[in-house]
């Protein structure tokens, strides 16, 4: 019997996704869902620049269907094949990454990734000289916080949820102050989201932030660290947009509320604000980045 929740859509890549009937979304744009996670994810955050160290370690945030984790692991053990890689992956739904073990969707990456992240998905856990990975299911403003509790800090992290306007829980202050306290000093962070909202809650969560180049769509993505050097500038289109009312972060003072509640509560700040219009801003910057 099919499953209608796990359909896979193709990408112009030639590799797939899925279609997300809770959140209206595909999990990956229609340009290319491979080349998003090489482009997007894996390339900004500077891995290949760590991967001479012994061990490396990835937060891998909306694990999915494994893209992220699966092309870090590629590109990491291409360059140097002894690196030990400690990974957590962070998922509401354990389903996903199944269904994409079970349609073949990671046979793209070389073994032995796809055997690895088979393992995962179904076990939730994976120990090898390699690697040594958990897969922490459930909401992640939860989990986030069992790993902040620990100290836990890593080298990279792949901030990937559904869009702010559909899933902003995972874009507030709050929930990004707990995923930059996981982040090592000299860490990156990236995400496809060039929201002035999220690069707002990445501000006030202590991080500087870049720019990265559009993949896919006319917006680029965004990469953030606690150290400025290396970090590509945002353009003047950019800053300026900082300044507008699109900036105002989503907040979820106890990590607990529905979405409802935080997009009101957002809505509300906005009506209340003295920054200038977002419809000014578009006006002398015709090309739209979406707010």
């Amino acid at each position: 019997m099919t499953n209608y929740r796990f359909i896979p859509q193709l990408t112009a890549d030639g590799s797939w996704t899925f279609f997300s009937s809770e959140f209206g979304e595909t999990f990956h744009s229609h340009f290319g869902a491979q080349q998003e996670a090489e482009f997007k994810f894996v390339y900004p955050v500077q891995l290949l620049s760590r991967v001479e160290k012994s061990v490396v370690c990835l937060l891998d945030i909306c694990y999915g269907l494994g893209y992220n984790t699966a092309s870090a692991l590629a590109a990491i053990w291409k360059v140097n094949p002894s690196c030990k890689v400690v990974q957590v992956g962070l998922e509401l739904d354990p389903e996903v990454p199944k269904a994409a073990i079970a349609k073949g969707l990671l046979n793209n990456w070389p073994e032995p990734v796809p055997e690895l992240l088979a393992i995962l998905a179904k076990t939730h856990q994976l120990q090898t000289e390699k690697i040594e990975a958990k897969l922490l299911t459930g909401d992640a403003r939860t989990t986030i916080q069992q790993l902040s509790n620990v100290s836990f800090q890593t080298d990279a992290i792949f901030l990937d949820p559904f869009s702010p306007p559909s899933c902003p829980q995972l874009w507030t202050v709050e929930f990004l102050s707990l995923v930059s306290s996981c982040l090592k000093p000299n860490g990156y962070l990236t995400t496809y989201s060039c929201s002035a909202a999220v690069r707002t809650a990445l501000l006030e969560a202590g991080l500087k932030i870049g720019s990265t180049m559009p993949v896919g769509r006319r917006s680029p993505g965004t990469v953030a660290s606690f150290v400025e050097k290396n970090l590509p500038p945002l353009s003047q289109k950019e800053k300026e947009h900082l300044l507008t009312r699109a900036s105002i972060p989503y907040r979820d003072p106890q990590l607990s509320d529905p979405t409802k509640v935080i997009l009101h509560r957002r809505q509300l700040e906005q009506k209340k604000s003295s920054l200038e219009s977002t419809s000014h801003w578009k006006k002398r910057w015709p090309n739209k980045v979406k707010s």
